[in-house]
């Protein structure tokens, strides 16, 4: 699923076609690596976004709106120096490498006309975005690089501009048929096919290089030996001449539920268990794509303190949760010690001191087949007297039953706790802002739990949460929590007692609010409301129990932790979210 020469040149074709000519209107930079140029076209507002991360590089429009630092780096101040208001002239790829420069008319600071060099090299963790003049000096570099990280290539402020090193592989646009069949001719017999092309020609990901075996033998592992030169140029060029004539097919591969693969032409190689799309954009098809995984990685970036802090606090209860239940297995030989120090006191005329043992009649064990009581051998300390080692029993039995109690209330509040940050972790995957993720930390500062993030201070005013809010089928406003604090503030403070409250059954999950006005909405947008709630918790599959109920039967028990509630006499609904119509709904 590598962003590899093919793609890169289909998301080119792209932007020439839609936004050549267009005029820079902003230059954000919303994530350390990643530049977003907001541009005016012929066809309206576009976002071009240039990912120059290790995760997941790639260039293209998006969609996706990302919350901005309030102070912008110093790379994309010097962008907007230069690049407000210049006109993108045109882009264009440094052969069949992952490389592109767009280019840009601009003035320079007299006011003459100039032109300058954005170059994105999408090459995995090499990934770098470079800034330079019209003559390639370099102006500005996202990711400098020095002797100490490369002694073959240097890219730094005040260079000159010079392509990555060659590999020592082949352009597969400029292959003939002849030169492929003598290449073909002298490689190892038992050598896979696809693996013959990624050796040889540059630019080509693996899933594309298993299309063309595919489409050669039917197969994707099949040995050279088994294909021949001409089977094999077939598909090669079939691929490679799309390239050549911009007639691109965009793809996305799918498991049933998330983006597995993506590739600029149909990966005809995937079972009929691994559903297809095709789209007519290719950055239609990024943003699809990388949208859970940016998503996921914002989080493990900006709150890899809040996952550390949870994690240890999460292995803390549990291993004190397990001590716990051992020692109240043992609690469970209360009784027996408390029958040994009965039967001690109730055979006293039989016993002296000195005794290590001795064999008592139990008088709650009657045998009726041999009509007497049963015996019970008993342990005792022949340092203690027969009284002593009676209270000695009553002691052990005293001390079990109220450790039996007290470790009871401990394990129902390690396993409060336990739930408490399971909510947590729940909310940690729907944080979608860096306020979200500040008002998670604030929440946890106020228990407790942040005092152990470096250099964590609470703020000292806190700002009303932005939750998420939805519109049902018939128009009503849904509120949706993405933390505890959220969720608390939408069920205490937003809602109307008259208004209904959803969430799923039994599991973390958000607070789902339906404000009604006080009306009484019809039942497609209960079953809206409760889709959202679904969708929004840790419940997957399908029929998922939500409960539902109205504001005012929804009670917080006093100092519960933020967005644990009781409720009684609530109904439920079993409903399968869709993740379509959840993204339809959405007003922001």
């Amino acid at each position: 699923m590598a962003f590899d020469a093919g793609m890169l040149a289909c998301v080119l074709d792209e932007i020439t076609r839609l936004a050549q000519g267009g005029r820079i209107e902003r230059v954000l930079q919303p994530e350390r690596d990643e530049i977003v140029l907001q541009m005016r076209t012929l066809d309206g507002g576009k976002r071009l976004l240039i990912n120059a991360g290790s995760n997941n590089p790639r260039i293209g429009f998006t969609e996706a709106q990302k919350e901005n630092p309030q102070q912008p780096p110093m790379f994309c101040m010097l962008l907007r120096k230069h690049l407000s208001g210049a006109k993108l002239a045109r882009v264009q790829q440094a052969g069949f490498e992952r490389v592109c420069e767009l280019v840009f008319e601009t003035r320079d600071e007299m006011g003459f006309a100039c032109t300058r060099y954005l170059i994105a090299e999408i090459m995995g963790k090499y990934s770098n975005l470079i800034f330079t003049d019209q003559d390639k000096k370099i102006l500005a570099v996202l990711k400098t690089v020095d002797f100490s990280t490369s002694s073959k290539r240097q890219v730094l402020p005040g260079m000159t501009y010079e392509l990555p090193p060659a590999q020592n592989k082949c352009d597969p646009l400029n292959e003939t048929e002849q030169g492929f069949a003598d290449a073909y001719a002298k490689a190892d017999a038992e050598q896979r096919t696809d693996r013959w092309i990624l050796d040889r020609y540059m630019g080509i990901s693996a899933s594309v290089a298993r299309e063309m075996a595919y489409r050669a033998t039917r197969f994707t592992d099949t040995p050279v030996k088994y294909c021949t030169a001409g089977e094999l140029w077939r598909a090669f060029d079939s691929i490679i001449g799309a390239i050549r004539t911009g007639n691109y097919a965009p793809m996305l591969v799918t498991d049933g539920e998330k983006p597995v693969e993506y590739a600029f032409v149909a990966l005809t190689h995937y079972g009929a268990d691994m559903p297809r799309e095709e789209f007519e954009s290719a950055s239609r098809l990024l943003d699809v794509f990388f949208a859970t995984r940016d998503r996921e990685n914002r989080i493990k970036q900006r709150a890899a303190d809040v996952l550390l802090l949870l994690t240890h606090g999460e292995s803390r209860i549990q291993k004190k949760l397990e001590a716990q239940r051992g020692e109240l297995a043992e609690c469970e030989q209360a009784e027996t010690y408390k029958k040994y120090g009965d039967l001690i006191m109730g055979n006293l005329y039989c016993l002296e001191k000195g005794m290590t043992r001795a064999e008592l009649v139990d008088y709650e064990a009657w045998d009726e087949q041999s009509g007497s009581y049963g015996s019970c051998v008993v342990e005792m300390d022949e340092r203690l007297t027969p009284v002593a080692n009676g209270q000695k029993y009553y002691k052990k039995y005293t001390k079990l039953r109220n450790a039996k109690v007290e470790l009871t209330r401990q394990i129902e509040l390690g396993e409060a706790e336990l739930a408490y940050l399971n909510t947590v972790f729940d909310a940690l995957t729907r944080a979608e802002t860096q306020a979200d993720l500040d008002e998670i930390r604030e929440e946890l500062y106020r228990f407790g739990y942040a005092s152990r993030m470096k250099g964590y201070a609470s703020p000292k005013k806190n700002k009303a949460p932005v939750v998420m809010q939805f519109v049902t089928t018939n128009g009503y406003r849904v509120l949706c929590g993405k933390n505890n604090v959220q969720n608390e503030y939408i069920t205490h403070k937003l809602a109307d007692r008259n208004d209904w409250w959803f969430h799923v059954k039994g599991m973390p999950g958000s607070h789902v609010v339906m404000l009604c006005d006080g009306e009484e909405p019809p039942a497609e947008d209960f079953t809206d409301a409760a889709e959202i709630a679904a969708y929004h918790s840790k419940a997957t599959g399908e029929n998922i129990a939500v409960d539902y109920i109205q504001v005012r039967h929804v009670k917080k028990p006093a100092a519960a932790k933020p967005g644990l509630v009781i409720y009684h006499t609530n109904w439920t609904a079993y409903v399968t979210p869709s993740e379509e119509k959840i993204k339809q709904m959405r007003s922001k």
